[in-house]
């Protein structure tokens, strides 16, 4: 079975400009930034040259395509695109559905050997497919968990988010600046600078003072500027959430079936919510619990002038993207699922049987906190 070409124009050019980071993972792109970068080279996402140069998305089924799952098919899969020109977009790409219909089959007439079951790339595919979003910070370390490391320039954030993050990291790293830089001019200047290199894919050179006054090597800062840049992506990403009072939460757990009632769907709609509105809070509580964390970190080197409690902070930062990548990605994606499928202010006409698929699909979503899993 030969894969789907897409030749959307519109689709890919516009997805290679806005699409966010949780959203999309643009090999292509790396090595389109970075085409003389030797690490891409000794260490690719994939092996296969093909896919190495491949679009991923977390994409979100249209009816038609549920067809293309076995059995019931999550509400959101992982589409890979393999552009036909990687020079032009509009050119369009050949596609497949991890997971789909005769999906060895596939696998095994476009890639032969490569994508044998047990090899790299296809624990790398089936890791993929597993995840709840594809943020950078989250898919490394789950990567690096399971012994499949890569070059750093592949998570990336999108140009898209990053643009939308500037003023936020401003805002951020503003008091930091003001520690070495105590000229109100120059400050302003030097935070520029400082957001530029955080947002850039080679930010190690960004901030040398912080490096000395922290003490740490090449690579520990190297890391720990990864793990810096991760944090203040998390917490833009909940700012960017914001349900604070709760809306969100409350149209989910006050919606009705519409139509034809069947018992069985109706007694787990019931049920399903209670599971979902605790897990949903859990999430929250755990998401804002570790980013405080960074919070204090960051309040006691440039309030307190103790550098110590952020260094630690700084070198353990990637031990807390899985946990935090996990939950956070299983709040966007209700939140992203709901916004598409409810018109917020009109009561929501969802029939029982798909609204029982879709709390299913939600409660599969949202990680198991560890302390409610104790």
């Amino acid at each position: 079975m030969a894969m789907a070409v897409d030749r959307s124009i519109r689709r890919l050019t516009t997805l290679e400009r806005s699409a966010s980071t949780a959203r999309v993972l643009n090999l292509l792109a790396a090595h389109k930034r970075e085409p003389d970068d030797a690490e891409l080279i000794a260490r690719p996402f994939f092996e296969n040259r093909i896919l190495n140069r491949s679009i991923i998305l977390k994409h979100r089924l249209r009816p038609h395509e549920q067809l293309e799952f076995p059995g019931a098919a999550a509400s959101t899969v992982t589409k890979v695109l393999i552009p036909i020109d990687q020079s032009d977009l509009r050119a369009g790409a050949r596609s497949f559905f991890i997971g789909q219909n005769n999906f060895e089959d596939l696998l095994d007439q476009a890639f032969g050997s490569d994508l044998k079951p047990g090899g790299r790339d296809r624990r790398v595919l089936d890791l993929l497919a597993e995840l709840p979003s594809l943020d950078p910070f989250l898919l490394r370390e789950r990567m690096r968990a399971n012994d499949l490391n890569a070059a750093r320039a592949y998570f990336a954030i999108s140009d898209a988010d990053i643009h939308k993050m500037t003023e936020f990291v401003r805002g951020e790293i503003q008091a930091l600046v003001e520690l070495t830089v105590p000229d109100r001019q120059a400050t302003m200047a030097a935070t520029v600078r400082l957001v530029d290199k955080l947002l850039s894919n080679a930010p190690d050179s960004g901030f040398a003072p912080l490096k000395e006054t922290l003490g740490l090597t090449d690579q520990q800062y190297s890391e720990g500027v990864f793990g810096w840049r991760g944090f203040l992506y998390y917490k833009w990403v909940c700012r960017t959430l914001g349900d604070a009072n709760g809306s969100l939460l409350d149209e989910i757990l006050n919606v009705r079936g519409r139509g034809p009632a069947d018992p069985e769907a109706m007694v787990y709609v019931s049920q399903a919510k209670r599971r979902i509105g605790h897990r949903y809070k859990l999430a929250h509580q755990n998401v804002h619990r570790l980013l405080s964390v960074y919070d204090e970190a960051y309040k006691d080197l440039t309030l307190r002038s103790r550098p110590g409690l952020f260094k630690n902070f700084l070198l353990s930062a990637p031990t807390m993207f899985c946990q935090l990548g996990e939950q956070l990605g299983g709040i966007q994606h209700i939140a992203s699922f709901w916004s598409y499928r409810v018109s917020r202010g009109k009561p929501p006409m969802i029939g029982w049987d798909e609204l029982a698929d879709i709390f299913t699909d939600f409660e599969d979503g949202l990680a198991m906190p560890l302390d409610e899993a104790a």
